[in-house]
């Protein structure tokens, strides 16, 4: 059966393998570049701001596979639209490459309220953006911490930190206007000491305003007030009103002053 080849020379033999081999090597090179398509390519279209469904025709018309790599939510974008696209728009690549799609959610979902009361306004702001909800109007109430929040709204009611609420969602709130809701008599300072002073305000919900001290003053906190604007009565001996929030300066001296008996005016610091 073998004849053919035991007669002939062994060189013979090992050339017709070799030839033989490479034969099927070449062949097997020519169909891997046949079937791989090796060396060709194609540009990505550009499918980011088209819905999903546009997306998925143009890609697939043009050889290349679809898979939604993620989701997620933005309000300033159309339902079930394309946001982004890898490998991004005019990059070369082999042809059936899988291209994965981020797709704007059709509903928006639901988040946790967070709790901004007593926050500062700017600080609202930050964590709202955080959450993806959004600022629809503000009101001011009389307080003395100025735009600081009072209440949050939602549907113009009290929204509860906590309470489900879709992204994208509007609330209200109400931030304090730096001034107390009445006004009162403005509290006599004169004879205290700075630190008195201080806590005396500080429970009336007033701000220490300029502290302008004597040359003689060494230490501020132990120094004596002999003068104050705005004064407790003005100049026809009636009460000056003052309301939360509002600032007093002060005039320190060294020395403990005296007031006059005869007048509501203090007496000059002794020098």
């Amino acid at each position: 059966m073998f004849t053919f080849i035991t007669k002939k020379p062994l060189w013979a033999n090992i050339a017709a393998a070799a030839g033989l081999l490479l034969l099927i090597v070449l062949l097997f090179l020519g169909s891997l570049q046949l079937i791989t398509r090796h060396g060709k390519t194609m540009k990505i279209p550009q499918v980011t701001g088209l819905s999903i469904s546009e997306a998925r025709k143009t890609l697939e018309s043009q050889g290349f596979e679809v898979q939604i790599q993620d989701s997620t939510y933005l309000d300033t974008v159309p339902p079930l639209q394309v946001i982004k696209q890898v490998p991004e728009a005019d990059n070369l690549v082999k042809v059936n490459r899988i291209v994965y799609l981020v797709v704007n959610q059709a509903i928006a979902p639901f988040v946790a309220m967070p709790n901004l009361v007593s926050m500062s306004f700017r600080n609202a702001m930050m964590v709202l953006g955080r959450y993806g909800i959004k600022l629809k109007d503000t009101a001011y109430k009389h307080d003395f911490a100025k735009n600081s929040v009072l209440d949050q709204l939602y549907n113009d009611q009290t929204i509860k930190p906590g309470t489900q609420i879709q992204q994208g969602s509007a609330i209200s709130l109400v931030l304090g206007d730096g001034a107390g809701g009445y006004d009162f008599a403005v509290p006599d300072l004169f004879g205290l000491t700075y630190q008195e002073a201080r806590l005396a305000m500080q429970a009336d919900g007033l701000i220490m305003g300029a502290v302008v001290p004597d040359k003689d003053v060494s230490d501020t906190s132990t120094a004596y007030i002999y003068r104050q604007s705005p004064e407790q009565f003005d100049d026809e001996k009636k009460l000056n009103r003052i309301r939360q929030g509002q600032t007093i300066d002060i005039f320190l001296t060294s020395q403990k002053p005296v007031r006059k008996t005869d007048s509501l005016d203090p007496q000059p610091p002794p020098k």
